[in-house]
């Protein structure tokens, strides 16, 4: 018989066989690693970016569908639209899904205090009965009637539902950093439309609507929604 047929590995060949797996193991172990921290890092960006994603899908999609209406408040007819540089009100249709559908006043506004705010969305079903209050609805006063922000919108919850779903309030972004508003258009008395902070006791509404939304840990691009033609 061959001894060399038969001849087993050296010690020297063992060791070499090993350090050979030992450095392949730690690759092997070092690229798992670099790829579940890439993955954690993927994600929580996309839980950032997610709550923007949210708001600007859902203020795009309302406020393309703005409808110019009046509503009345102490005795009077008012028009609903109002803006100001970090307060929003307009009608928009909301599906069943909020509780009751059809046509809502909707109010944006930051509320809290500091650097990080949050972004409170309020809604009122538009009926009569709901927009003059109750046990479980606040009366709705027009925007453009308030000198301060929510006043007494502020001491609720932002995940109220009452009403079977015509009234209620939902954080829409949480620690919001910047929110502004400007509105394009035409305004009462001027010959040009332009860019505007304020859009307070006009007859028409703006054709533009611009915002600015960042949170403490991300920007985002301007969005910028035509409101719908009006008659």
């Amino acid at each position: 018989m061959n001894r060399r047929a038969i001849r087993g590995f050296t010690l020297i060949e063992l060791v070499i066989a090993l350090a050979i797996i030992g450095l392949i193991s730690l690759l092997l172990f070092s690229g798992l690693r670099l790829g579940g921290r890439s993955w954690e890092a993927v994600e929580t960006v996309g839980e950032r970016l997610s709550g923007l994603r949210l708001a600007d899908g859902f203020l795009r999609r309302t406020l393309s569908q703005t409808r110019p209406t009046t509503a009345p408040y102490d005795g009077q007819i008012v028009q609903v639209f109002a803006g100001e540089s970090e307060r929003l009100e307009w009608v928009a249709p909301l599906s069943d899904h909020v509780g009751l559908s059809g046509l809502y006043i909707l109010r944006l506004q930051l509320e809290g205090s500091g650097e990080a705010r949050n972004l409170i969305l309020t809604r009122w079903l538009l009926h009569p009965e709901i927009l003059e209050g109750g046990d479980e609805v606040p009366l709705w006063e027009p925007m453009s009637e308030q000198d301060t922000g929510a006043g007494s919108l502020e001491d609720l919850r932002p995940d109220l539902d009452t009403a079977d779903g015509a009234f209620g309030r939902v954080l829409l972004l949480k620690d919001v950093s910047r929110f502004e508003l400007a509105y394009h258009g035409l305004v009462d008395g001027d010959s040009e439309p332009d860019w505007h902070e304020e859009w307070l006791g006009q007859t028409r509404q703006p054709n533009l609507v611009r915002i600015r939304l960042e949170t403490t840990e991300q920007s985002w691009p301007d969005i910028v929604v035509a409101l719908p033609d009006q008659p």
